[in-house]
């Protein structure tokens, strides 16, 4: 039998033996068991969004020098 362990980002599928071995390992490196991990989905709102947007500077115009060809 399978289990699916996950630390946030990455999952992962190992056998049940080897996650019961090494319990110690998986938990060092994050790892818990995808069943024991529920998130909250939040909606997200328009004030939630507007508050997190960067309003950019304008760019900059360089001086670019343009050289003639002499024939």
């Amino acid at each position: 039998m399978d289990i699916k362990l996950t630390n946030g980002k990455k999952t992962i599928i190992r056998s049940k033996i080897q996650y019961e071995a090494n319990v110690a390992h998986f938990k060092m490196r994050g790892y818990v068991p995808l069943d024991d991990v529920k998130k909250e989905i939040k909606k997200a709102t328009v004030n939630d969004i507007s508050d997190k947007v960067v309003t950019l500077k304008p760019k900059r115009k360089k001086n670019v020098k343009k050289t003639k060809k002499k024939d």
